[in-house]
């Protein structure tokens, strides 16, 4: 390098924004930042937050010249426009002002660190209005460094404020807060992105295509940083133009219209054709992670053209033709459909990125997605059946009702084996509660269960067979795993119940069937019928691996 070269500056240095004026997509902050330097309402304490590359510690920066400004003169307030002219704001701009520290947070985290603030914090600023701290990353300070700073944060002295950046403002703890003003950074939005690097472009005279600004603004995700990063090497790559095939390439991303192609075959059920496409995107050197992303916001603009055709999804930046095409292909699917896909994508994307086969993972996913494009609709599903079953009218024939549900779901593609069907009514047990005497082994098993004696009673409903039943005599021959004093605690609790002696015997001779046998019998006469019911028929037809788990009366 001879000595008159200039090192060259990457562009998220050499377009850092000096001014408020410089700052985009930020309106909210620079209009409240601006009136409280006007007006002379300014905080002790400012908090920044945002995401990684939205101007946290650029802002910091731009506020403590604007507070410190002082002019070319000297003699100057606080100023809300351009500090070019003032020696004390560029001696900031350039960290070199002993009035304006800054201190990264993740490397000093402990109280020892804070306490080398607090004991310059009583001291005048040498030569600027105000001795200013910006402590990045705040969030990775210690519990003790921030108990340490409390007290100073609170009543620091008229000539201190403090400036702090965080991406995980959950982390900083409430006391810290509610002793600042917060601001939040937003995420800037893609168009934004893709009209501000057209700029650099144009100041750095390279040309770039318009496609290509809106996939790295698009990649960078709200960052402006990210994106002046992304836009640097793109230059590089193009030696002074930038396209969108040489961001695609640089990126590993994959061509907006084949992806659109890629997920209308996947829940088309065009399995091999959508396998097809992938390998060739994948000999093309796409991401299989940044595919199966993209298969996720396709989903997810397709599903808000199908809930709101008024929205456009501007983030998206979508050509015309793009557009288009996302309308129709949202026209002809179900939001039950897209839901589906939507579940499937995302759960796709953790398995993809924690997979050691990233590619063979995501061929998966997609073969997921083609597999359940054939499962039926089931709120259409219920309609047909309702329809079917009023039509043939064999539904009141077999004394069912015609407007009986019919439940079937799926989960990764395989259909629960479950169905709720109409069935006769079970004549219920009866529930009484005699004053005197029970009438039969139901009456008994009532009495028990309104006692408080649960287990006794179950025990009696599983275990008698009765032989004879008398009031004040029952004779039962016990089923196998009986409790051996079954007789005599039964005899007793009776006893304590109505208050008369009962006479409780085992039986050498076989008894009726229990009445849990009893149950199981209606039960099971039930599920015959309902068995041969035509809706039911008309079911398993439909799902032929499905099975009658269980029956739901409608009294």
């Amino acid at each position: 390098m001879s000595e008159t070269s200039v090192p060259y500056r990457v562009l998220a240095r050499k377009y850092r924004p000096r001014h408020f004026d410089d700052l985009i997509g930020q309106e909210a902050l620079v209009r409240t930042l601006k009136n409280a330097i006007a007006s002379g309402r300014i905080a002790h304490a400012f908090m920044l937050t945002g995401i990684r590359g939205v101007g946290k510690t650029t802002t910091a920066r731009i506020i403590a010249k604007a507070l410190n400004y002082t002019g070319a003169d000297g003699t100057s307030g606080p100023t809300t426009e351009s500090t070019d002219d003032c020696d004390i704001c560029r001696a900031i701009a350039e960290d070199r002002h002993p009035d304006v520290m800054e201190m990264d947070a993740a490397s000093r985290t402990g109280v020892d660190d804070i306490r080398e603030i607090l004991d310059g914090v009583r001291y005048a600023p040498t030569s600027a209005r105000y001795k200013i701290y910006i402590i990045d990353e705040v969030h990775m300070l210690s519990k003790n460094a921030f108990n340490a700073l409390l007290k100073t944060l609170e009543e620091p002295p008229a000539h201190v404020k403090f400036i702090f950046a965080t991406t995980e403002i959950r982390k900083v703890p409430v006391t810290v807060l509610s002793r600042c003003q917060r601001f939040d950074l937003r995420r800037i939005e893609a168009p934004v992105l893709a009209d501000y690097f057209k700029k650099v472009c144009a100041q750095e005279q390279v040309s770039a295509e318009d496609s290509a600004l809106n996939l790295i603004a698009r990649a960078a995700d709200g960052s402006v940083r990210d994106g002046l990063s992304i836009l640097d090497q793109s230059m590089a790559l193009g030696a002074g133009t930038v396209t969108a095939d040489q961001v695609k390439d640089m990126l590993g991303l994959a061509d907006r219209t084949v992806m659109i192609d890629l997920f209308e075959k996947s829940v088309s059920g065009q399995c091999e054709s959508a396998l097809g496409l992938m390998n060739d995107l994948y000999r093309k050197g796409a991401d299989p992670s940044v595919v199966i992303n993209d298969l996720l916001d396709i989903c997810h603009a397709l599903t808000k053209f199908r809930a709101a055709p008024q929205l456009q999804d501007s983030s998206a930046l979508l050509a015309p033709d793009e557009t288009r095409r996302l309308n129709e292909l949202a026209g002809r699917l179900s939001m039950p459909a897209l839901g589906r896909a939507w579940q499937i994508l995302l759960k796709g994307v953790t398995e993809v990125a924690s997979s050691p086969h990233p590619q063979k993972t995501s061929d998966m996913v997609v073969i997921r997605l083609a597999y359940t494009a054939d499962l039926p609709d089931p709120a259409e599903l219920i309609r047909k059946l309702k329809d079917t079953s009023g039509m043939s009218g064999t539904a009141g024939q077999s004394g069912h009702s015609a407007s009986a549900m019919s439940t079937v779901t799926a989960i990764n593609s395989t259909p629960v084996r479950s169905a709720l069907v109409p069935a006769p009514a079970l004549t219920p047990d009866p529930n009484v509660h005699p004053a005197v005497s029970p009438k039969n082994l139901s009456d008994i098993v009532a009495m028990l269960e309104q006692s408080g004696a649960m287990i006794l009673a179950t025990q009696v409903r599983m275990y008698v067979h009765p032989v004879k039943y008398d009031t004040g005599r029952i004779e039962f021959y016990p089923a196998e795993g009986a409790p051996p004093k079954l007789a005599q605690e039964l005899s007793q609790q009776l006893k304590a119940i109505t208050g008369e002696r009962w006479m409780v015997t085992v039986s050498s001779q076989p008894g009726a069937p229990t009445l849990a046998q009893e149950v199981q019998s209606k039960e099971l006469q039930q599920r015959e019928k309902a068995m041969s019911a035509t809706l039911v028929k008309q079911i398993l037809d439909i799902f032929p691996e499905a099975e009658l788990t269980r029956i739901y009366t409608k009294e």
